[in-house]
């Protein structure tokens, strides 16, 4: 019999999209096909301590004090693991690690470096990949340069908020769409009909990030996904239609309310479906992006923009990632065992390179 493999879920974190980290993981260890798999929890609370063992998902759930860490991966390529505090413990083997933390401080590249130096194959992008995947100011730059197309934007400091309200509105009709840069999960997203709205959409984004950015909002549109997989030769899957409760798809719509409705598929003609496939590819490879990403659109009088790529989307029971997959053939279990596989493929292609360079002699010996 092969030996299953230990996969560390890693959970909560310190973001606004904790709560939905917490959802998204409980449904991926439930998923995991335990006959191939060991699963290690290992929770980081809201205050960045980090919680490993079976109670810590309960734990992080219930809100209670955790007062010290109770183990950490160590930055260490020698150990490949879970270092536990506990007394007498070993340190516990890990053979991939599933990063389902959403929002800054780990879907941002932290994490992912910390992993990098671990020497331990893990799911997602890169560190590259993960910040510019998080910054939307970043990636809208990549894309115009690489010539796909986005909505009408500006950005700024939250410390220049003074000086930039006339410019947005010689700039944009009413309404427009104000987001803190580095957040998902449409956290502190605000749609704004006028000035006062607008002003308090910048005050709710400053909460969470020192970057504001401010889109466009198009006439008509219609909020299309398309989930990605693979490593240098993505895939795309079918697209899909959110159809949100509210005035558009926020936090409540999403997660909260339940009365946004999925289309999948999108009912969109099939010429229109493969050209948003195929700039869904090309956002992956634009931002060097690994193993998947959500790649979401609006769709305005069948003109295409891109809105932005999200490197650790959602993997609730409601979530438009696994969704869109079992839409297109595959399912929640077999997705996880092909993102684990991307993983190991993915880590196996960095070991092979060099990391040493063979001297003509040993000049950093000194005389």
């Amino acid at each position: 019999m092969n030996k299953k493999l230990k996969i560390g879920v890693l959970f909560g974190g310190q973001s606004g999209e904790h709560e939905v980290s917490l959802v998204s993981a409980s449904s991926v260890m439930e998923a995991l096909d335990k006959s191939k798999y060991d699963v290690v929890p290992i929770g980081i609370t809201k205050e960045g301590k980090w919680i490993a063992g079976p109670e810590s998902m309960k734990l992080l759930k219930s809100g209670k004090d955790v007062k010290e860490s109770r183990g950490l991966v160590s930055a260490d390529p020698t150990e490949k693991g879970l270092v536990r505090f506990e007394e007498q413990s070993e340190s516990q083997k890990l053979d991939v690690i599933f990063p389902v933390l959403h929002g800054p401080l780990g879907e941002d590249g932290t994490v992912q470096g910390l992993l990098e130096l671990a020497s331990i194959p893990y799911i997602g992008a890169g560190v590259l990949g993960s910040a510019v995947g998080m910054d939307k100011i970043i990636q809208k730059q990549l894309f115009i340069q690489a010539g796909l197309p986005v909505v009408d934007y500006i950005w700024f400091l939250s410390s220049e908020v003074d000086n930039k309200i006339d410019d947005i509105e010689n700039k944009f009709e009413y309404p427009v769409f104000v987001k803190p840069v580095n957040m998902g999960s449409s956290v502190g997203i605000s749609k704004a009909h006028n000035k006062e709205e607008l002003k308090e959409a910048i005050k709710e984004a400053k909460k969470y990030d020192r970057k504001i950015l401010i889109e466009r909002g198009a006439e008509d549109v219609r909020e299309i996904e398309v989930s990605v997989l693979g490593n240098d030769k993505p895939e795309a899957s079918v697209a899909g239609e959110i159809v949100a409760s509210g005035e558009f798809y926020d936090y409540d719509a999403k997660y909260v309310d339940g009365k946004s409705e999925a289309i999948i598929p999108a009912e969109i003609p099939d010429a229109l479906m493969k050209k948003i496939q195929k700039i869904a590819c090309s956002a992956f490879r634009v931002l060097d992006l690994a193993g998947m990403a959500r790649v979401d659109f609006f769709l305005s009088r069948d003109k295409i923009y891109l809105n932005e790529v999200n490197t650790i989307p959602g993997f609730t029971s409601i979530s438009m990632y696994p969704k869109l997959w079992q839409a297109s053939g595959l399912s929640y279990s077999k997705l996880l065992d092909r993102l684990i596989e991307l993983a190991i493929e993915r880590h196996g292609d960095k070991k092979k390179l060099l990391t040493s360079y063979e001297h003509r002699k040993e000049w950093y010996l000194g005389k």
